[in-house]
């Protein structure tokens, strides 16, 4: 666009700051929240008291901010099981079934000691939590592993096999919860059996431990991308398989090892989700909004642009717009599926931002063009070069 003498336009980008992205991301919150402000409007509910209302719940209400606590830990370790075959240039999008499959053998190792029919079962914590912790990444992990086996070996289309895998982990949870299922509440009610109290994870100032896992696998899972061999290797693998291969690279089994990463670590989010929540301790006959709260660590891994410790602001903000928009929906009196139609807004904008990693806004005068990113780089090696 010609302003005057100038020309306005965009270029793309060399390198991003960290303060710049942290800008942009900024701005883009901000936009997107003012986008939903006309949903406040037209339900004639000032813009200022819903958003008081939601932001004030999920971090000022001692009730409300262990809720976004909560969810915030799924969401994180969902992104996370996104983001490994995502650096691979894979798509992790069975998440959901990754889930399930974590949940069922979590619960299936409660269930061979009995605690399905003695819900007063005294055994050592100390040795079960991790035989079920294990045991939800371990079925993650075998889970995952079809669609990467698969895209190895056949090199079929990861997307497509993980979305059906999730069509037949949510069947195999429904048989193994309802109608008589083996993992069925005794009582009855389509859900799962609750979890003996003495199976019930710890938790320190009303904080899951599980907390943990976020923690420890956002530095390990940055310092893998960074620091490592093998971090080095999923990156050129995402970038050109076959100069990978040519650099030396083995990459026939590729596929295999991020998904088994990345399902083992969506087997945690499941134990996380099922048995160290508090008020949940069961597969709950509700699971299909768990697996579908699964898919947002898909856009919290793209709008992190990959980067795990980018990424757990960006599920915090998803975690506090979805539980305190449920609150601030009932007390506000709004329509239902607020909380869902603010994180939908959210994610649109942020998304729609991610132009803005990639391209600056230039100011150039007419007639003068602006070299291409890396162009003048280029020219002074080569001059270099030629002065040598």
């Amino acid at each position: 666009m010609k302003v005057g003498s100038r020309r306005i336009g965009f270029v793309r980008r060399d390198t991003i700051s960290g303060w710049q992205a942290f800008l942009i991301s900024t701005v883009s919150v901000i936009v997107g929240l003012i986008v939903f402000s006309l949903v406040f409007v037209v339900s004639d509910v000032s813009p200022l008291t819903a958003y008081r209302e939601i932001f004030g719940y999920a971090f000022l209400s001692p009730s409300g901010f262990r809720l976004v606590l909560n969810r915030f830990i799924f969401l994180a370790l969902c992104t996370f099981a996104f983001l490994i075959p995502y650096r691979a240039g894979l798509w992790n999008i069975g998440m959901t079934g990754q889930v399930y499959m974590g949940g069922l053998a979590a619960y299936g190792v409660v269930y061979l000691l009995g605690g399905k029919t003695n819900p007063n079962l005294e055994v050592s914590a100390w040795l079960v939590l991790p035989a079920m912790i294990a045991a939800a990444a371990a079925a993650g992990a075998l889970w995952a592993a079809i669609a990467g086996f698969l895209k190895d070996r056949w090199d079929v289309n990861e997307i497509v096999v993980t979305m059906m895998l999730n069509f037949v982990g949510s069947f195999i949870v429904s048989h193994m919860t309802k109608e008589g299922g083996p993992f069925m509440n005794r009582g009855g009610g389509s859900e799962g059996f609750p979890l003996p109290t003495s199976l019930r994870a710890p938790v320190f100032a009303d904080i899951p431990f599980t907390a943990l896992f976020v923690a420890v696998l956002a530095v390990a899972l940055h310092l893998l991308f960074t620091r490592s061999s093998l971090g080095f290797q999923i990156r050129a693998f995402g970038m050109s398989p076959r100069a990978a291969q040519y650099a030396g690279i083995r990459t026939h089994r590729m596929g295999l090892l991020v998904f088994l990463l990345g399902g083992a670590i969506a087997g945690l989010a499941a134990y996380h989700q099922f048995a160290a929540v508090p008020g949940v301790y069961k597969i709950p006959r509700d699971y299909e909004i768990v697996g579908d709260t699964a898919f947002f660590g898909i856009i919290c891994g793209l709008i992190a642009q990959g980067n795990a410790l980018a990424s757990l602001p960006v599920a915090l903000l998803f975690a506090a717009a979805s539980i305190g928009g449920r609150a601030a929906q009932g007390k506000l009196h709004l329509a239902f599926g607020l909380d869902f139609a603010l994180m939908g807004v959210l994610m649109i904008v942020l998304v729609g931002f991610q132009f803005l990693y990639r391209y600056r806004l230039a100011f150039r005068a007419v007639g003068v063009e602006t070299p291409p990113a890396g162009a003048e780089a280029a020219a002074e090696a080569r001059g270099r070069g030629s002065e040598a």
